[in-house]
């Protein structure tokens, strides 16, 4: 999936997305707790730095990118500026 062409969006545009219900793929548990070790690494460098990552994710439409910083990472979802949120399961991959 990682060859395939993302979106790029902007950040404003991601609460207008729908995201289907069911994940992307499925993942192992240890690529689950990378990804999500990622996304809290993501978490501080937003916070502290306000470093901008490239989040690529489907939506119900195709491949997204949107380049921003994660505010938040909660159980189920990552928060963005704005109350924006993006499911963990549609998220493919991101890049520090």
């Amino acid at each position: 999936m990682e060859n395939l062409v993302a979106k790029l969006i902007e950040k404003e545009e991601v609460e207008s997305l729908v995201f289907p219900s069911e994940p992307i793929k499925s993942r192992t548990p240890e690529e689950q707790k990378a990804l999500i070790k990622k996304l809290h690494d993501a978490e501080k460098l937003g916070n502290l730095f306000h470093n901008k990552i490239e989040i690529i994710f489907q939506d119900s439409e195709g491949l997204k990118e949107v380049n921003t910083t994660i505010w938040a990472v909660g159980e189920d979802h990552i928060v963005l500026k704005k109350d924006v949120f993006i499911p963990i399961h549609r998220i493919v991959s991101i890049n520090l």
